[in-house]
């Protein structure tokens, strides 16, 4: 162990430079080296320390202590090497807790299937035979000509990219960004000379 004093103290930063007869150059000491001591340190205090080598080569002091002030001492700490031990309930080992706790189990998942079963009950839909004479005028079938089921979804928006009525009726129904119904009425290129027959 060195005997050296604080020569110099910069208390903002927790650092500063100890001077040892024992030692060639002055040591680095961290406030963290003296955590323990009752007060901060000051210039011209007595720093008993050991020298440590930092991987990068220079020295620092540890395990330093200011010598005439008093160390703080650890708080107390009571080494209790048993198991904390959890009481048990009486009423939840006997029998007739037993029983009890399956009981309400089974009374809790009783009531939540009935519920399940009235809401899902509730939430089925009934079809009449009025409903069922009214629904092709509800939902008309809509009719796709044969010859369509060659045409695809390729990017084509305008009139002048058709080759036929059939195929502008496909796009207009089933593509998107068509610009071929200027007027919204449904029927494609309308003004469209080559399809003029058709309509």
């Amino acid at each position: 162990m060195h005997k050296g004093l604080l020569k110099t103290w910069k208390t903002d930063k927790g650092f500063g430079f100890i001077k040892s007869d024992t030692l060639e150059h002055d040591t680095f000491i961290h406030i963290s080296a003296l955590k323990h001591m009752s007060r901060k340190p000051k210039v011209g205090d007595t720093i008993y320390f050991e020298v440590a080598t930092q991987p990068d080569g220079k020295t620092k002091a540890i395990n330093c202590r200011i010598e005439g002030v008093a160390e703080l001492k650890a708080p107390y700490q009571k080494h209790n090497n048993q198991p904390h031990r959890i009481a048990k309930s009486n009423f939840a080992s006997s029998f007739l807790g037993k029983v009890a706790s399956i009981a309400l189990i089974a009374a809790l998942c009783f009531y939540a299937i009935n519920k399940y079963n009235t809401y899902s009950s509730s939430q089925t839909p009934v079809i009449t035979n009025d409903d069922l004479a009214t629904f092709d005028e509800q939902y008309p079938k809509v009719v796709i000509p044969k010859s369509t089921q060659n045409f695809t979804c390729d990017g084509r928006q305008y009139c002048t990219e058709m080759r036929s009525r059939e195929e502008a009726v496909f796009f207009i129904n089933n593509c998107p960004n068509t610009k071929m119904d200027g007027d919204g009425d449904g029927k494609p290129c309308e003004n469209d000379s080559r399809f003029k027959n058709e309509w």
